[in-house]
C-alpha cells in the first residue's frame, strides 16, 4: 500500500468506460474532443460530463473504510513474503459485526477488506490455492472472513467492498499468463459467494514472480468480467470509475476536477460500441496539482469523469501493531482530514486495521467516536437554514431545502456568474462554509469568493475555486445577518444544489493556509 507501488498507476492501463453521446448539449460519462473544436466547445463539452450512477452513488458515501488485515497483522509486517505459515493467522476473538459496528458508528457508510494482499494469503477457504484461512487454526480451518464481514454489512446496513492484490508473492504461477486466469478464478469467489460487492479495489503493486518474470495484469479481462459478475460494483484505484488521488496523507487538492483529460478515446471504436465498453487511458500522472483545469483540457483528446479517492489509515502503518496503538490519529487531526477530503470533492477511504485480537482495538475506537462527535457538534445545525435569498435565476429556494437532487442555477447557460445573497434570521457566528454543486448536472464552478456584511461593506471571509460534490471552507469566526457567494467563473451556468453555514465544534480550530 505503499506509494511506491502505485509509481506505475497508469503507466498500465487501458480503462473501460461505458456513454457515449455525439452532440456537448447531451449528457455523457465521456466526450470525445474533435481536432477542430474550439475552446468554447470544449468548455461545453467539459460542462456536460456527469458521473455514472455507481459513480454518483459511490461520491455520495462520503466516508468509506478499509480492513487491512492478515497474515502481516501477525507477523508485525507492513508487506509480508509469500513465505508465511497460514498457521501463524489465529485471531482468537475476531468479531466481524464489532469491525463493521465501529465503522458505521463513525459514520463510515462502506467498507472494503483486504481479502488477499500481496503475500497471496487469502482470508477465505478459495479453491485457487492452499495459501489461505483453510489452512489455519482460526476455527479450525472452517473459517471465512469474507462471509463474516458480508454478512455484518448485510446487518448493519451499510456497504462492501473487497480488495484483491494483483501483486501474489506466494502463486508459483505469478509472472505468466497462468495467473491471469487463476486471478479471474478468485474474483469469480469473490463476486459470486458473498452477494452484493459495492467496489473491487485494485492497486499497481506489481513484482516480480518466482519464474523471474515480471507480471503483465489483464486489467481489461478482470474489468470486464467484474462488470458481468457485479455491474454496479465501483472499481477502484486501478480502475475505470475511480482514480487514487495521489498521496495517502488523506488530504485531497484545492482544486480538485472530476472532470478530467483522456488521451485515447477511439471515435471509430465509440461508435461501433455504443454504449459498450470503451478504452480510455488518463494522460499525464494524474499526481498533478490541477487536472482538469482550463490549460490541461485545452488540449485534450477527450474527456472523462474520473473523481478522486483519499485514502489514508488512522494509524502510521497500514496493518495493525502494537507500538503504534498511542499513535493513533486524534479527532482533532481526522476532522483535519475530513475537511481535506470530503471537503475538497473526494472520497475519504479511512483505514481502520483489526488488531491480532481479531478486533478493533480501544484506541482507534475512541478515536473514531471522538471524530464522530465533532462532526456530528459541528455540521448539525446549518445556521443559514430560514434565511432569505436574493438572487437572479431559477429555483433559489434548492440552494435550502437540504435535498441534494435539487439546485439553483441561472437563466441561461450563457449566464456564468451569479451573486447569491442571504439574509439570516438575525446575526450568527460562523467560520464554515459548506458548497454542493448538483454533479449529476456536471461540475461547473471554476471560481467563488464568499463576504459578510460589516460595517457597512462587504468583506471576504475566504474563496474557492472548485466545488464539486461537496466543498467546505474554514476561515475566522464571523459574526453577521448578511452574507454572500460570488460565482466569478463557472463552466456554462451553475448548478448549485446546497448552502451551508457552521459554527467548529473544535474551539480555537486552526484552518491551513493554503485552505482555499
Amino acid at each position: 500500500m505503499k506509494n511506491l507501488t502505485r509509481s506505475i498507476l497508469f503507466s498500465l492501463l487501458a480503462l473501460p468506460v461505458a456513454g457515449i453521446a455525439q452532440e456537448a448539449s447531451e449528457k455523457a460519462n465521456y466526450f470525445i474532443i474533435q481536432p477542430g473544436d474550439t475552446e468554447a466547445e470544449i468548455i461545453r463539452k467539459a460542462a456536460n460530463v456527469v458521473p455514472t450512477p455507481r459513480q454518483l452513488r459511490w461520491q455520495q458515501l462520503e466516508l468509506t473504510a478499509f480492513f487491512h488485515v492478515g497474515v502481516n497483522t501477525f507477523t508485525n509486517r507492513e508487506w509480508g513474503t509469500g513465505k508465511e505459515d497460514p498457521k501463524i493467522f489465529d485471531p482468537s476473538q475476531l468479531d466481524a459485526r464489532q469491525w463493521v459496528r465501529v465503522a458505521k458508528e463513525a459514520g463510515i457508510k462502506q467498507v472494503i477488506l483486504t481479502a488477499k494482499h500481496h503475500d497471496g494469503f487469502c482470508l477465505w477457504p478459495t479453491a485457487t490455492t492452499e495459501h489461505s484461512v483453510k489452512n489455519s487454526p482460526w476455527k479450525n480451518g472452517q473459517g471465512d472472513l469474507m462471509k463474516d464481514v458480508a454478512e455484518a454489512c448485510k446487518e448493519y446496513g451499510i456497504g462492501f467492498g473487497v480488495y484483491l492484490s494483483p501483486w501474489d508473492m506466494n502463486s508459483p504461477v505469478y509472472g505468466t499468463d497462468a495467473y491471469n486466469d487463476l486471478f479471474v478464478e478468485q474474483l469469480t469467489e469473490l463476486l459470486t459467494n458473498y452477494g452484493q460487492i459495492d467496489e473491487v479495489w485494485f492497486d499497481g503493486a506489481n513484482g516480480e514472480g518466482p519464474n523471474g518474470k515480471k507480471q503483465v495484469y489483464d486489467f481489461d479481462r478482470w474489468y470486464q468480467h467484474i462488470r458481468k459478475l457485479q455491474p454496479t460494483a465501483t472499481i477502484a484505484i486501478m480502475g475505470p470509475d475511480v482514480r487514487w488521488v495521489g498521496t495517502e496523507t488523506g488530504y485531497g487538492r484545492v482544486t480538485e476536477w472530476s472532470v478530467v483529460p483522456a488521451d485515447n478515446l477511439d471515435q471509430n471504436a465509440t461508435a461501433a460500441n455504443s454504449q459498450q465498453a470503451v478504452a480510455f487511458k488518463p494522460t499525464g500522472d494524474m499526481r498533478g496539482e490541477v487536472l482538469g483545469g482550463r490549460e490541461q483540457i485545452r488540449n485534450a483528446k477527450g474527456l472523462v469523469w474520473y473523481p478522486a479517492e483519499t485514502d489514508v489509515s488512522i494509524r502510521p502503518g497500514w496493518f495493525y501493531h502494537p507500538a503504534e496503538d498511542d499513535k493513533v490519529k486524534s479527532p482533532e487531526k481526522l476532522l483535519d482530514i475530513y475537511y481535506s477530503s470530503v471537503g475538497r470533492n473526494g472520497v475519504l477511504l479511512l483505514n481502520i486495521p483489526p488488531d491480532t485480537r481479531g478486533l478493533i482495538h480501544e484506541s482507534d475506537v475512541k478515536a473514531l467516536q471522538g471524530w464522530k462527535k465533532l462532526v456530528d457538534d459541528t455540521f448539525t445545525r446549518n445556521l443559514a437554514d430560514g434565511a432569505k435569498v436574493k438572487v437572479s435565476g431559477k429555483n433559489k429556494k434548492a440552494m435550502l431545502d437540504g435535498k441534494y437532487e435539487t439546485h439553483f442555477t441561472t437563466k441561461s447557460e450563457k449566464d456564468t456568474t451569479a451573486v447569491v445573497e442571504l439574509k439570516l434570521k438575525g446575526e450568527q457566528t460562523f467560520d464554515v462554509l459548506m458548497l454542493q454543486e448538483n454533479i449529476s448536472v456536471g461540475q461547473r464552478v471554476e471560481k467563488f469568493v464568499f463576504e459578510y456584511w460589516k460595517d457597512g461593506q462587504w468583506q471576504k471571509a475566504t474563496e474557492g475555486t472548485t466545488i464539486g460534490y461537496k466543498r467546505l471552507l474554514r476561515f475566522e469566526p464571523v459574526t453577521a445577518s448578511k452574507v454572500r457567494l460570488r460565482i466569478e467563473s463557472s463552466r456554462l451556468n451553475p448548478t448549485i444544489s446546497e448552502i451551508g453555514l457552521y459554527k467548529n465544534a473544535l474551539e480555537g480550530a486552526a484552518f491551513s493556509s493554503n485552505e482555499h
